[in-house]
């Protein structure tokens, strides 16, 4: 197990080149299940969930190979083999194996999700549309036993906005009979990306990305070529980095629109924010920063991936901040570590308040989730002295080679493996 080391203090420049959408790779994978032949995904994002998501669709018989971001997967062979432990306990979306496997075989038994620690993440939605479906939804020693004789549409009103819910009533209606209806649905653009592709395989989606999604129901889909989009978190996360210590930092390959709330934020905050068409320029260090009031909502408001990293930034800003995540109440794990290195910061319910400007010393420091990682290597670049983060796995989830990246900038970052204690520490935590 490694830790990662950040010797903050050095001015960033250049450009940075973002990856695939994580939060979309992990839900395509799965809805090529669904083809009867060879699906290729381009631009996946080379992180340590896509390969977990590979060695699945292996173990129930697929044929995958993933080399130089290219994924390509030969379904025709595959079975539905029960996954109740192993891989799929590593993995937050493994739910999305539901959707996908119950589309297919009307039947799956998946372990229930593993991934971060951010406090319950109900799958009642789900069962609820998978119910509404036609299947028979029961929990048996800790996985979902999914059995249906045939599914058939139905109109679903999800009575709170969820992404993981919205896509993974797609996947299991696209080959259902008849007409279903997705009401009060998500509208991330990771739900486009994924009927963009179901649509490619020859399925009938309409509405994706509006709050109702209309499905018709086809009996068969085909492997087609899918290039993924930007990763909109990635991109954020790099912005902040900008703002944080780059004098000029560029971020290719994004697609501004899905930024925003971001953008705007920034730009209140004081920091010069330019947008091309899929490039963004962010003009950091020359500027006071000024304090802000931060609220997460579902797509298009603030995302709440972007809570932590941006958390980090607001220890420099004049005055009080505060930032209130609506979406994960125990989003907040990043916030002791963040005191660690001098920041001034308190939680109080589902928000943290901020005085600042506060002087950062590096520090030994935990990361406990993939964002809360994030927000501790922003804060190590712009801290005085050596920041050393261990968690380092749950970064990996999510980041492709942010290391690499990050050198490429300038940063003064590397990798050395954990002292065996460390280690040792670290993983009996985890069990």
């Amino acid at each position: 197990m490694d830790k990662l080391l950040i010797e903050g203090g050095t001015i960033l420049e250049g450009t940075v080149q973002i990856s695939g959408a994580k939060n979309s790779a992990v839900a395509l994978i799965p809805a090529a299940i669904l083809a009867d032949s060879p699906i290729t995904i381009d631009q996946l994002p080379d992180i340590s969930d896509v390969h977990t998501l590979c060695e699945l669709l292996r173990e129930i018989g697929g044929d995958v190979s993933f080399k130089n971001h290219t994924f390509f997967v030969d379904p025709s062979h595959m079975v539905d083999m029960p996954l109740p432990n192993g891989p799929v306990k590593r993995l937050r979306a493994s739910y999305y194996l539901m959707g996908a496997m119950l589309g297919r075989f009307h039947k799956a038994v998946i372990g229930l999700p593993g991934g971060c620690n951010l406090g319950p993440r109900p799958i009642d939605q789900h069962i609820k549309g998978f119910e509404a479906l036609g299947a028979k939804v029961t929990n048996e020693r800790g996985a979902i036993y999914l059995r249906a004789d045939s599914l058939h549409g139905a109109r679903i009103y999800l009575d709170v906005v969820s992404v993981g819910a919205t896509i993974n009533i797609m996947l299991a209606a696209v080959k259902a009979e008849g007409q279903t209806v997705i009401e009060n649905a998500a509208k991330e653009p990771e739900i486009i990306d994924v009927a963009t592709l179901l649509t490619s395989m020859g399925a009938k989606i309409k509405g994706a990305g509006t709050d109702v999604i209309r499905i018709e129901g086809v009996q068969k889909l085909h492997g087609c070529r899918h290039m993924i989009i930007p990763d909109r978190i990635e991109a954020g996360t790099f912005m902040i980095v900008g703002a944080a210590a780059a004098d000029h930092l560029l971020i290719d390959n994004v697609i501004p629109q899905h930024v925003e709330s971001l953008t705007a934020k920034l730009r209140e905050m004081g920091v010069e924010v330019q947008v091309g068409e899929d490039q963004i320029l962010v003009a950091g260090r020359s500027n006071v920063l000024k304090s802000a009031d931060v609220k997460t909502l579902v797509y298009p408001g603030f995302p709440t991936d972007l809570q932590q990293p941006l958390t980090s930034l607001l220890t420099q800003a004049e005055g009080t901040s505060i930032i209130t995540d609506t979406i994960y109440g125990a989003r907040f794990k990043h916030i002791d570590e963040l005191r660690r290195m001098g920041a001034n910061v308190k939680v109080e319910g589902r928000s943290a308040i901020l005085s600042g400007p506060a002087q950062l010393e590096g520090a030994k420091v935990k990361a406990t989730d993939l964002r809360a990682g994030a927000s501790l290597v922003i804060a190590g670049l712009m801290a005085r002295g050596i920041t050393e983060i261990i968690g380092v796995e749950h970064i990996d989830r999510g980041y492709d080679h942010i290391m690499e990246k990050l050198r490429g900038i300038g940063a003064n970052i590397w990798r050395e493996p954990m002292h065996e204690d460390e280690a040792r520490e670290t993983l009996k935590e985890q069990e």
